[in-house]
């Protein structure tokens, strides 16, 4: 067993790319995926909001996604992801006990499960999240746009997401029971 002693007093949770690159060549990294949603008066999924992100040049949509640091917990990593990819003022709902309704294995091998990343082997826990306030988004992401469930389950929307995330968009919409 670790002696407390022997522990970093404030650690950051940040790794440099060269150890990032190590750790993820050598084990899954835990990450959260987060569906950001508008919820009506009756309580019933209204609207998903969807990121538009660019990617190594190609444009595509995508679900709020990130990494779990070291020394925090899954809730805080879900707010700080949703604030980083919508904003301050978004307003994420977050459960008091955060259950997820999936969990996504990504594979840096194709086909092992819907869900692909050539960069690494990582586990994410999805979430459906509220938010109630205004989304705008920052860091890599370029824009958000808020569909109805019947526009999120298209064909046309599927074919612009990435990396398995259609198929974590309609286990989110079958969930919340507004899969059409």
């Amino acid at each position: 067993m670790t002696d407390m002693a022997e522990l970093p007093s404030e650690p950051t949770g940040w790794l440099s790319d060269n150890e990032l690159n190590h750790v993820r060549s050598e084990l899954p990294l835990l990450y959260v995926n987060a569906i950001p949603v508008r919820i009506n008066p009756r309580g019933e999924v209204a609207e998903i909001g969807l990121l538009l992100r660019a990617d190594e040049g190609v444009i595509s949509r995508a679900l709020v996604a990130g990494r779990v640091m070291y020394h925090e917990t899954v809730r805080d990593a879900l707010i700080r992801n949703l604030e980083k990819d919508l904003g301050p003022v978004a307003l994420p709902r977050v459960p008091t006990s955060p259950t997820p309704f999936a969990i996504a294995e990504y594979f840096p091998t194709a086909g092992v499960t819907a869900f692909h990343d050539a960069r690494q082997h990582a586990v994410a826990l999805a979430y459906v999240v509220p938010v109630d306030g205004d989304c705008e988004p920052s860091q890599n992401a370029l824009d958000i746009v808020w569909l109805s469930p019947e526009e999120a389950a298209s064909p046309d929307v599927s074919g612009e997401m990435a990396h398995g995330q259609d198929v974590l968009l309609r286990q989110a919409l079958a969930h919340c029971g507004v899969l059409p």
